[in-house]
């Protein structure tokens, strides 16, 4: 639950940011927003949340 709310935030703040710089209009950011409520949805959100937790997890595990 953590990873998805901090995805969720990450991708909030990087669609306002390129609204904000021009980059993403209104209308395609409101597309990207259904596109990923609707895919969410889908058969495929479990194959992408798994895909995001072991990316997650590949990330922890990295030692600096």
């Amino acid at each position: 639950m953590a990873i998805s709310v901090s995805v969720v935030l990450l991708l909030a703040i990087v669609l306002v940011v390129l609204m904000r710089g021009g980059s993403l209009k209104a209308g395609p950011a409101v597309v990207a927003v259904l596109f990923g409520f609707f895919l969410a949805s889908t058969g495929a959100a479990d194959e992408i949340q798994n895909f995001l937790d072991s990316l997650a997890k590949t990330i922890a595990d990295i030692n600096f």
